[in-house]
């Protein structure tokens, strides 16, 4: 055994050589000035389809991101092969500061957050007036998603020759919500995509709705050049339409002032477990100057709860009062769980 005296050399020291041969890790990261801008046009199994300059490249998260995922609408900077070339793969470095999220929880119990779209400045909440029936409750939660993420909304009422809007106009009139009203016929000769389209000019605009409601068939019609499966048979017994759209896609609106139609899957509900029950209220501009009267940290569904006069005053229908409170119920069930 080797014994050094008190005055070694450090060349005589044997250092352990690393058996991986890589260097050692560091918490500095590299800044990635140089990146390319790019945006999330779908994301696929870790896979991230961009929109450089005007190529279409592959990329995948850099680990240095951690658990920060990019999603549809996502401006990102691109390190790495951006060519576009069949079977390369570049790297997504940076994600940028999102001027609007549009987020759901599966249901109303589920603490994981999904953020479904980033930077789209509209919301096209498209529901049937009949075949399937309207769900005036996942509206006002689409509703309530879209003012908490800092979407402006769009109503589009598909089938009218089946069932008149009257009912869900009353409902949302006074709301002021922009509103589409088209039939089937519409849909073939193509004036409903035409209608549709003078909202979406200059726009990003996000479509929900739940299956067979007529969403990607519209979408399709709007940008004809990237058909995506029509949605299927609608179930004669549960009124639910087959899911067909399986991730959310951009697509490029086609008109010299541009814009871009993002589809989404199908929802069959639309959790709000990540909205502080305080800002629902604010999904309900024609209700919410009827809570200056009420008490402080008023639930809105109890006895002293100013809302109850205003609407008996006529300032707003008795049916918003109600669709408020049982979204308000539900939260509140969860928190009592």
């Amino acid at each position: 055994m080797r014994r050094y005296g008190k005055h070694t050399d450090e060349d005589d020291i044997r250092s352990r050589p690393n058996r991986k041969g890589n260097r050692p890790r560091t918490s500095i990261r590299p800044k990635h000035e140089d990146a390319a801008e790019g945006m999330v046009l779908t994301v696929d199994r870790g896979r991230l389809t961009c929109l450089v300059e005007d190529r279409i490249v592959v990329a995948m998260k850099a680990r240095e991101l951690g658990r920060k995922a990019a999603v549809v609408g996502d401006r990102v900077g691109i390190v790495g092969d951006l060519s576009g070339a069949k079977d390369t793969l570049a790297r997504i470095v940076r994600i940028e500061e999102r001027s609007s999220v549009l987020r759901r929880t599966a249901d109303d119990d589920d603490p994981y957050e999904r953020v479904v779209v980033a930077n789209a400045d509209q919301l096209a909440i498209v529901t049937a007036l009949a075949d399937p029936e309207p769900r005036p409750r996942l509206i006002d939660r689409c509703l309530v998603a879209a003012y908490d993420g800092g979407l402006e909304p769009l109503l589009v009422l598909t089938k009218s020759d089946l069932a008149p809007p009257d009912e869900l106009m009353e409902m949302y009139g006074a709301l002021g919500v922009p509103h589409v009203v088209t039939t089937r016929e519409e849909f073939v000769d193509g004036l409903a995509a035409e209608r549709v389209r003078e909202h979406l000019v200059g726009r990003t605009t996000a479509f929900v709705g739940h299956s067979g409601v007529g969403k990607t068939t519209l979408v399709n019609a709007l940008v004809p050049s990237e058909r995506r499966r029509s949605t299927g048979h609608v179930n004669a017994v549960t009124g639910r339409g087959r899911h067909t759209t399986t991730s959310a896609l951009a697509l490029p609106l086609a008109d010299e002032k541009g814009g871009w139609v993002i589809d989404t899957p199908g929802v069959r509900s639309f959790g709000l477990h990540h909205v502080d029950p305080s800002r629902v209220i604010h999904a309900f501009p024609d209700l919410e100057p009827g809570t200056e009267g009420c008490p402080r940290a008023c639930s809105h569904d109890e006895q002293d709860c100013a809302l109850d006069d205003w609407v008996a005053e006529g300032h707003a229908d008795p049916a918003r009062l109600y669709s408020l409170r049982r979204l308000l119920a539900t939260r509140e069930r969860r928190e009592g769980d």
